[in-house]
């Protein structure tokens, strides 16, 4: 069998399947082990756990299908957790009233290393954008600021880019 990352591999402290590797590896901070485990194309582990010692109590307990399985949901879950509250950090709107109208207006950060910067949207209640305006990565979302954005007819607030 081949090395490669994408081909399966079933060994006791290493299990390679279906996009995942779990590995298994003595814990440094004590006696017994954990498993890491990583998302193909990745260099850190999506998740690191403790590991099961074997019946004698020196060596870890061998990876089996079902280990495999449960440790990949984890690790799964793990990842969909921290896509969601990035991109809830990233990404923010809140809701102005303006004659009998209800806009929507968004906040979308764009975390480019180099110089990071966000987009201010306005939009109505179709879905339509009526506005958007290049603003700093810092500007601050709130509702007066939304508000007097709206009231300023959509110009590009104070502190902009």
């Amino acid at each position: 069998m081949s090395d490669s990352d994408d081909e399966p591999l079933y060994e006791a402290r290493l299990w390679r399947d279906n996009g995942w590797t779990a590995q298994v590896i003595k814990n440094e901070d004590d006696e017994g082990w954990a498993v890491a485990m990583f998302k193909a194309g990745e260099s850190e582990p999506a998740l690191v756990g403790p590991w099961t010692m074997g019946r004698d109590k020196k060596n870890p307990k061998p990876l089996d299908v079902n280990a495999f399985n449960t440790l990949v949901k984890t690790a799964s879950e793990v990842i969909r957790r921290h896509e969601q509250q990035l991109h809830a950090q990233l990404n923010k709107a809140l809701y102005v009233a303006r004659d009998g109208n209800w806009l929507k207006i968004t906040l979308e950060i764009v975390p480019a290393e180099d110089d990071p910067y966000a987009w201010l949207a306005a939009f109505d209640a179709a879905g339509e954008k009526l506005a958007q305006v290049k603003v700093l990565a810092g500007f601050k979302l709130s509702q007066s600021a939304a508000e007097a954005w709206v009231d300023s007819g959509f110009e590009r607030p104070a502190g902009r880019d």
